[in-house]
């Protein structure tokens, strides 16, 4: 029986997760980032300026969807300057497109004084105390959750944040593992925090993003969602359930298992890798005159292990992360084998 792992049905549509306008630190107007991204074919945008939650359903139309969500921040106020402080920065997605307050935004964090202009009654009488500590950031995720937001891990690398800082966050939906302002920065964001995390048991999505705060920054790292329709509700059914691969270059087509044996389609790419939970990895390579576009894994033995052994390291998952010629990867989210029809 063919099980798909990237939904049959629907159709991709392209979105950034992360972006900043003039509603806060960004200097392009929500108007002028809803241009820019149609231009260059994105569907979606998530604006999730800092420390404020504003929506921008007034941009949404049939060929464009504005996602209402905000950037928050945590920081543990090192004395000895900036450059030394550590911080966890969470972007935090409303499946309510209507969403304009959350309990965890209160108006002290407000970093620019023009977001202020932003401000409903609700917001302004929030008073919510952040703490640099795994229990006050999970506290700050679990309130997140409760009311409705998905909550991702953002540049964990450029937030100077180490295993001690993440191993025990619960309620994550997402980790960036590519950050183009980071990265454009050399801060290299990487898989380390997202493979960590499902070690430990967590169910995270991996996210490629922005992060722009200008045109310089934009269309460097993007989600490929694959839903129903453009509208809200679907789109965000489809992001909760990790109906998606990220990517900073190549496409994902077809994804799918059947009788063992897992199937995937891809764009002109130099290598395809399978990675899993263990010691366990299979690749697919090409050559520039001969790219790969496909792959084909028998996973039988993989399955029987995972099903058959008394003990097991972890909750067994394999994922898989492909490359194309100039070094530019895509991921998908982990597949666990509890969820794979025997």
């Amino acid at each position: 029986m063919k099980q798909y792992l990237l939904p049959e049905s629907g159709r991709f549509y392209k979105a950034n997760l992360h972006m900043h306008t003039t509603v806060s630190d960004g200097t392009m107007t929500p108007e002028e980032t809803k241009k820019a991204f149609l231009e260059k074919g994105y569907s979606i945008v998530a604006f999730t300026d800092h420390e404020v939650l504003v929506p921008q359903s007034d941009l949404t139309d049939d060929n464009f969807l504005a996602i209402t969500s905000f950037e928050a921040a945590v920081n543990d106020d090192w004395p000895g300057g900036y450059d030394h402080v550590r911080c966890y920065h969470l972007n935090l997605y409303a499946k309510d497109r209507n969403a304009d307050v959350s309990s965890v935004l209160d108006p002290r964090y407000i970093t620019k004084r023009q977001s202020e202009n932003y401000l409903n009654e609700a917001s302004a009488a929030i008073n919510y105390r952040r703490y640099y500590s795994i229990a006050g950031v999970n506290d700050l995720i679990r309130r997140a959750n409760e009311e409705g937001f998905l909550v991702s891990y953002n540049h964990p690398v450029w937030s100077n944040q180490r295993y001690p800082d993440y191993a025990g966050l619960k309620g994550l939906w997402g980790v960036e593992v590519f950050n183009g302002g980071c990265n454009c920065g050399g801060y290299i964001e990487n898989t380390q925090a997202f493979d960590d995390l499902l070690h430990l048991g967590e169910t995270p999505f991996p996210l490629c993003t922005d992060d722009a705060h200008a045109i310089t920054g934009c269309f460097r790292g993007w989600t490929q969602v694959k839903a129903e329709s453009l509208e809200y509700g679907d789109v965000m059914s489809a992001l909760e359930k990790g109906d998606f691969y990220s990517s900073i270059g190549p496409e994902i087509n077809e994804l799918y298992i059947e009788d063992n044996m897992l199937h995937i389609k891809t764009s002109e790419v130099r290598e395809i890798f399978l990675r899993s939970d263990r010691r366990f990895c299979c690749s697919r390579r090409g050559t520039v005159e001969a790219p790969v576009t496909e792959a084909t894994f028998n996973l039988t033995q993989f399955f029987k292990e995972s099903r058959d052994a008394k003990i097991l390291r972890d909750r067994p998952y394999f994922r898989l992360e492909v490359v194309d010629h100039e070094g530019r990867s895509a991921y998908t989210r982990a597949y666990f084998v509890d969820e794979i029809q025997a």
